[in-house]
């Protein structure tokens, strides 16, 4: 069984299900899962977690993402992007005399920093266990609870009006697609998301990345294993810690480690997520610091005896 994690390239035309699907009958396992879904229009970053390391999945989730994008003024969709149920219209040159760049630009960098941001209908938030997409297919519209995220940077690469575009970078749960629709409502006009590409999340880069037909010729000629990411490589943001010898049993058990009984100089701040070897440089898993007891206590355990 394959463990650690694949910067899968996603392309057009596959939902995250539909390259986990693949990679099953690929590598002939089951333990697969993916990390953020992707809609199945836009490409990119897509990271896939393999055996021991889906317990990474979470994880990787909460890291921010970076997108190339492009909107489009003069439309807006039940989706918010291009592919969906047009619901409003407007003539290009009517939104062009009441906006101009400067507003385009001010508007956009106006969204940089925290903001509240309700969810499109057609997503994978569940609401009463049912998922948002599945209560549009039936025609229904529920109300949604906004959601606090945050954009963290925003750069305008080039305005050709109608379209705006841009790159930005932001938090766990941000819906581009909404944000084409909020920067439009802001300049009292139409707007949707016509184009996406994701190219980062956390530490996986799209110039990393590896598109499914190329991971099947690596399987064919069982080069695969040089392409998947150790579990300890894909959480290699983390500082690093080596429990003394001693102490191995205490360890392997999953018990909280006393910062003693580490080698190195415990200069964590509280509550910070730390990476833990054995004294044979062994990956165990992940530890959070507790500077009161000074203490190092287990949250995510992947050695296996």
């Amino acid at each position: 069984m394959y463990n650690g994690v694949i910067n899968i390239y996603k392309e057009k035309g596959y939902t995250s299900f539909d390259v986990v699907a693949r990679l099953r009958g690929m590598l002939k396992q089951k333990k697969i899962g993916h990390t953020g879904t992707l809609d199945p229009d836009a490409t990119g970053v897509l990271p896939v977690c393999l055996g021991k390391g889906t317990k990474l999945c979470d994880m990787l989730l909460d890291k921010d993402k970076t997108y190339k994008a492009v909107l489009i003024f003069g439309i807006s969709t039940d989706t918010e992007d291009i592919s969906g149920k047009i619901i409003n219209e407007e003539n290009e040159e009517d939104i062009r005399k009441k906006i101009s760049d400067e507003d385009i630009v001010n508007t956009i960098n106006s969204f940089l920093g925290i903001y509240e941001q309700l969810p499109p209908m057609y997503s994978a938030i569940k609401i009463n266990g049912k998922k948002l997409y599945e209560l549009a297919r039936e025609g229904k519209t529920v109300e949604r609870k906004k959601r606090t995220v945050e954009i963290k940077e925003i750069n305008i690469k080039k305005i050709e009006f109608p379209r705006v575009f841009f790159e930005v970078t932001c938090s766990k749960g941000t819906y581009i697609r909404s944000l084409c629709r909020d920067i439009g409502d802001r300049l009292d006009t139409s707007a949707c998301m016509e184009a996406l590409e994701r190219t980062k999340v956390g530490r996986f880069h799209i110039s990393e990345s590896i598109t499914l037909d190329k991971l099947q010729e690596l399987a064919d000629s069982c080069e695969l294993e040089k392409y998947i990411l150790s579990i300890d490589e894909a959480l290699e943001g983390y500082s690093k810690v080596t429990v003394k010898n001693q102490f191995s049993k205490l360890l392997y058990n999953g018990n909280p480690i006393g910062i003693e009984m580490i080698n190195e100089k415990a200069d964590f701040t509280n509550n910070e997520w730390v990476r833990v070897y054995d004294y044979e440089n062994t990956f165990i898993g992940i530890f959070e610091f507790n500077a009161e007891k000074k203490i190092l206590k287990n949250v995510k355990m992947f050695y296996e005896n």
